[in-house]
């Protein structure tokens, strides 16, 4: 009697172990890839593969200048031109922009003839500016970092610009193509491109090592060649 007992729990005890073997298995195997996936976090978004061309309709490039060391002076340009190409491998992501200087507006005609002038954008030499990166990749969840040059001057410098993707427009009407919405910031030193008249005054003695111009960028661009949206 006592050996049948102890059997009984024998059997019982091999059971309960084979179940619980059987259980961490099968949650092993079946919790591994979910594991796996939420480790893996997509990118931030983008829209379709596929080249966007800007309008210049549509596009704002404002800039923030350091003036007197406390202050600011923005301003913006008024034509910006170029593509912005999407690829299914971020390394294949580019951007082509060209921007008119002459077009530059800081709300007050004297200081902007003086920004045209020799000592700045110097426009009758240098007509325009262009901006030509390649190679994306995530700078936080919801924006990317564009590996990029910016000539100035006929004076080239790497500057990294990072942009988000706004989405694209939710009522474009039956044959008209995507429209796509970003949103780029950067900046720059005005220094690092020949600007060097009265810098002491506007930065100080020892200004530190920052960009002291910022720049923001909003664009929309179509999937192709189209007339302006209204």
């Amino acid at each position: 009697m006592i050996f049948k007992r102890k059997l009984q729990i024998l059997v019982v005890g091999a059971i309960f172990l084979a179940v619980c073997v059987l259980s961490w298995k099968n949650v092993h195997l079946t919790t591994q890839p979910v594991l796996a996936a939420q480790t893996e976090k997509a990118g931030p978004a983008l829209p379709p593969p596929g080249t966007y061309t800007i309008d210049p309709i549509h596009t704002f490039a404002y800039f923030g200048a350091w003036h007197h060391v406390v202050g600011l002076v923005r301003g913006r340009f008024d034509k910006v031109t170029g593509t912005i190409t999407v690829a299914q491998d971020p390394a294949a992501c580019s951007v082509d922009i060209t921007i008119d200087a002459a077009t530059i507006s800081t709300q007050f005609g004297e200081r902007d003839k003086d920004l045209r002038g020799p000592d700045f954008f110097d426009v009758k030499r240098f007509p325009t500016m262009s901006y030509h990166g390649r190679g994306i990749r995530p700078a936080s969840d919801d924006s990317w970092t564009l590996d990029g040059a910016l000539t100035v001057r006929d004076v080239t410098k790497d500057v990294p610009l990072t942009f988000t993707f706004k989405g694209l427009f939710p009522d474009t009407k039956p044959g008209r193509p995507a429209r796509a919405a970003f949103h780029s910031s950067a900046g720059v030193r005005r220094g690092d491109f020949a600007m060097t008249r009265d810098n002491l005054m506007e930065l100080g003695v020892n200004p530190p090592p920052r960009p002291d111009v910022t720049i923001e960028i909003d664009v929309e661009a179509d999937a192709a060649t189209s007339k302006h949206a209204s």
